[in-house]
């Protein structure tokens, strides 16, 4: 089978015939529908090195947002229809530390002895016309379409966490919401507060076009640059955000979630930018909390499946064949992607 695999530190994928995988013990054979490319594939094979890429060593296929269609069950597993689709939960983690039986493998204990990230960070992932599965590992789609449900797994998986960890911040009236960086993760972050809170959302980005996408969801915008935090201060009386949400990460939009955001609010990076933060105790509101987040729980994906199904938050695709897997890379890294790329290996199930 065709599959892209990334074989060696700081070199471009490839596109190859490997072998098609067999399930095995407590394991799902997916006919893949749909792979999401991400920023984090980009990283793996173009920044990390062995030294710092210690989870991901190659040779491996990628694809960590991947959904598809049940093709073949290992032994000891049970509740599986040929042709069911079903959303890839990517983490693993040690599988039996508090957090990973909790389902928060994004968050295992024992990250640091493992030789994996998640199913395409580190071990072969959907980026293939087949890939084998955990059983647990499986959302149920029902009748959604698997293909743009592809990049639930990460790009609607990980804002889910983020603004569902904030949501005491936004609940009541009057609450207001700051998204800052209007790329896929953004945008979908707009749809589920729109859905999940009564929050006024602003959002803000140095794209016309991206501002006018959030504004059709339902945004207020503010042009990044200059006078872009008194901008926002007055939309919300001078009191600032309730919650902010940085989907950049760079020292600058830190920067600006902090001082947008008012006394007790939450600010929220998410972007892995790797920007620095700074602190001082006489200009920083009181009691504002600064964090990062990483992916989501299994259980907070099926939550995100069922929004999906409601037609509360849909991702904007375009789609790519398994021939044309590499081009969609290399405008990833390019940054001419007006949307999430999905690779379809399999048009039907």
């Amino acid at each position: 089978m065709k599959a892209v695999v990334f074989e060696e530190f700081q070199t471009f994928p490839v596109l190859k015939d490997v072998d098609k995988p067999t399930p095995g013990p407590g394991e799902v054979l997916l006919k893949v529908a749909g792979a999401g490319c991400c920023h984090s594939d980009v990283s793996v094979f173009q920044d990390y090195t062995p030294e710092t890429g210690s989870h991901t060593k190659p040779p491996f296929i990628l694809g960590h947002e991947t959904a598809g269609w049940v093709e073949e069950v290992g032994t000891g597993v049970t509740g599986f229809a040929k042709g069911d689709a079903y959303l890839v939960y990517g983490p693993t983690g040690c599988g039996h530390c508090p957090r990973c039986v909790a389902g928060q493998e994004n968050y295992c204990e024992n990250a640091e002895g493992i030789e994996a990230l998640a199913i395409g960070l580190g071990r072969d992932g959907g980026m293939a016309e087949y890939m084998k599965v955990p059983a647990r590992n499986l959302v149920p789609l029902g009748d959604a379409d698997p293909v743009a449900a592809a990049p639930l797994a990460d790009a609607a998986l990980t804002p889910y966490h983020a603004v569902k960890a904030a949501l005491p911040k936004l609940a009541g009236g009057g609450k207001y919401a700051l998204v800052i960086g209007l790329g896929g993760l953004g945008q979908i972050a707009i749809q589920i507060l729109k859905a999940l809170t009564g929050a006024t959302i602003i959002a803000t980005d140095m794209k016309p076009e991206a501002m006018a996408k959030a504004e059709a969801a339902g945004a207020v915008t503010v042009p990044g640059g200059e006078g872009q935090v008194e901008k926002i201060l007055k939309l919300t009386g001078g009191r600032g955000v309730d919650a902010a949400f940085d989907f950049v990460g760079i020292a600058p939009t830190i920067a600006t979630a902090q001082a947008a955001a008012g006394v007790g609010s939450r600010v929220t990076v998410v972007g892995i930018a790797g920007g620095k933060a700074e602190f001082d105790w006489y200009t920083r509101p009181y009691e504002q909390e600064l964090l990062g987040v990483y992916w989501g729980s299994i259980s907070e994906l099926h939550e995100v499946a069922g929004m999906y199904r409601a037609g509360q938050i849909k991702p904007e695709i375009e789609t790519y064949s398994m021939d044309d897997a590499l081009v969609a890379y290399r405008k990833l890294v390019d940054g001419k992607l007006s949307a999430r790329a999905v690779v379809v290996p399999n048009p039907k199930a």
